[in-house]
């Protein structure tokens, strides 16, 4: 009897690819370790997927649906200041649920780096979706785009530090210290730019 193909398949093993990703890592994946974890076979990882390497990038863009859904929320929400939203993202990024999931981040963008062909698309997500996120309510604020990306890149270069930082050293006291710290001057440099801007308009 011939067997009806499951449409849900790929999809199922994508999502347990992930979750064994963000468990394991991706520097020592192999297809027998990770096909006995995730309930199948080299031969039908390699059916659905071509190849260990579409694999991967495959299950790194699943990846980063799920980033942008966790962070998805935050879009929407009525937070009023820049660092405001900063610290919301801040706790989110820094809950123990995130850890794993951003150590294996900062994994794969080391071995991007290394391989940039091979992870051309993550290395571009790595940055716009951020980017995107970050400077989004600052535009509905009346920010022009190009400055608004240069004020969110300063602030996921802050938040990519201190993750780093907590990741290495799991010192979240001095980490969220530091934090509040770098948020607090968010503040400040948000306000001096806000009043230039009067101050601006009124001398034209």
């Amino acid at each position: 009897m011939v067997r009806t193909p499951n449409a849900r398949r790929p999809a199922e093993l994508l999502d347990a690819i992930v979750d064994h990703l963000v468990e394991h890592g991706l520097a020592d994946l192999s297809l027998r370790p990770l096909g006995k974890a995730v309930g199948a076979s080299p031969r039908v990882l390699l059916y659905y997927f071509g190849s260990k390497e579409e694999l991967v990038t495959r299950a790194l863009a699943r990846w980063r649906e799920r980033q942008r859904d966790a962070f998805a929320s935050l879009r929407a929400a009525d937070l009023p200041t820049p660092a405001e939203r900063c610290r919301a993202i801040w706790r989110q990024m820094s809950a123990p649920r995130s850890e794993a999931a951003f150590r294996l981040f900062f994994e794969v963008y080391a071995l991007a780096l290394r391989r940039p062909r091979q992870f051309a698309a993550f290395l571009e997500a790595a940055v716009e979706d951020w980017l995107e996120l970050l400077a989004a309510p600052l535009c509905r604020a009346g920010r022009p785009a190009a400055e608004a990306r240069v004020e969110a890149t300063v602030v996921l270069a802050g938040f990519r530090g201190f993750m780093l930082d907590y990741c290495a050293s799991r010192d979240r006291r001095r980490v969220d210290r530091a934090v509040d710290l770098w948020l607090r001057g968010l503040d400040t440099v948000t306000e001096v730019a806000e009043v230039a801007e009067v101050v601006g308009e009124g001398s034209a």
